[in-house]
């Protein structure tokens, strides 16, 4: 679910050197799989609801197998028709698998929700290092190094074939369940989406632009790449706590707060400390941001009553939230340009994190959806 997103950053110079494309075109392929999140994140619970949870997802990881293949194969065209196809099977396992992880483990939320995680934030990582020396090094060139991830993901496509045919009864289950009033009329639901969004935009904004304003402090680009790289490596150990402690409180708002204060303070480090400080303040925004994004993973399952209910508000957040992912750095990038300072956007950010703080205390109140 992001190995063959995280592994074009690195290829993209590769990519856009052999197919003759321009820098637009190419910010428009690395964009696109955010833009399919946001825009069919809504209606993956009525696939679930049609067909079945558990064949849905098998049929995603069948898609995106063939959305990295495709991908590779040819020029412009079937590059960015894979990468549509793999951005909509991956939007629909993105707000799935926390109705499965309710469905299936109704007592260890918190542990396989963390294990979920730490998964997709590892191979991520581990695609955005290895793409360059699988194409370089190895001699598989750009196309072969974007292919290898569809064995992984074939092989996931088999297991869940196989999963789907033990779940038989699961369509009936879902399909038999009371509606309710619509998510997009609830108040919880909208302080959880809210939530999900700006800590979305957040990561997004500093992924997008964290180099640029270690290089205008005067670090090298190298050491910037590699400060981003700790960043998200940070991020992994936290995606894996921090839902096991969520999963045993009744009440989260003291993690919404330990968050603020991780945000806060690796802002205020990158705008006024030292280069050495600001090194420091990296991980504590990765710390931050990784712990406000499990967190979110958890309150699908926490406030909601029943596997669909999960499904639909997942769907709700990660839409809006994706839309901010993809908006965010755009935004901050023409802050930029008008102001010709990093600091006026990074005290924006500040705001950002202070309604992140408002929305999550909402979010985390022990209550489900009514």
């Amino acid at each position: 679910m992001r190995a063959p997103i995280t592994g074009v950053g690195s290829l993209i110079g590769d990519i856009k050197s052999d197919l003759s494309i321009s820098n637009g075109l190419a910010g428009v392929i690395t964009a696109m799989p955010l833009i399919a999140f946001a825009l069919l994140s809504p209606f993956a619970p009525k696939l679930s609801q049609r067909f079945g949870l558990e064949r849905v997802l098998a049929l995603s990881a069948l898609m995106i197998t063939v959305g990295v293949i495709v991908r590779s194969l040819g020029g412009v065209v079937l590059l960015m028709l894979g990468t549509m196809l793999f951005g909509m099977a991956i939007a629909v396992c993105n707000v799935l698998l926390p109705s499965l992880v309710k469905t299936a483990f109704p007592n260890q939320l918190g542990l396989i929700t963390g294990f979920y995680t730490v998964a997709m934030n590892l191979c991520g990582a581990l695609a955005s290092g290895i793409s360059v020396p699988l194409a370089h090094s190895i001699g598989l060139g750009w196309r072969g190094s974007l292919m290898i991830w569809a064995i992984l993901a074939g092989t996931a496509t088999i297991l869940w074939l196989l999963r789907s045919k033990e779940a038989a009864g699961a369509q009936a289950s879902i399909s038999a369940m009371k509606k309710g009033k619509s998510l997009w009329r609830n108040k919880l639901a909208w302080s959880i989406t809210l939530y999900m969004g700006l800590q979305s935009m957040v990561f997004y904004v500093i992924a997008a632009w964290l180099p640029e304003i270690l290089q205008e402090r005067g670090i090298g680009a190298e050491q910037a790449g590699w400060m981003l790289s700790f960043m998200q490596f940070a991020i992994m150990p936290v995606t894996f706590v921090v839902p096991i402690l969520a999963g045993k409180m009744k009440d989260q708002r003291w993690i919404v707060g330990m968050i603020f204060i991780l945000l806060f303070g690796g802002l205020i480090g990158l705008i006024y400390g030292s280069n050495t400080i600001a090194s420091f303040s990296t991980i504590i925004l990765g710390i931050g941001s990784g712990a406000a994004f499990s967190l979110a993973m958890m309150f699908f399952t926490l406030r909601s009553n029943h596997v669909q209910e999960a499904a639909e508000l997942s769907g709700m957040a990660q839409s809006v939230g994706y839309m901010l992912a993809a908006l965010g750095p755009i935004a901050f990038g023409v802050l930029h340009d008008t102001t010709h300072s990093w600091t006026i956007p990074l005290y924006t950010l500040i705001v950002v994190i202070v309604l992140i703080l408002s929305f999550g205390l909402i979010a985390a109140k022990n209550r489900t959806i009514q």
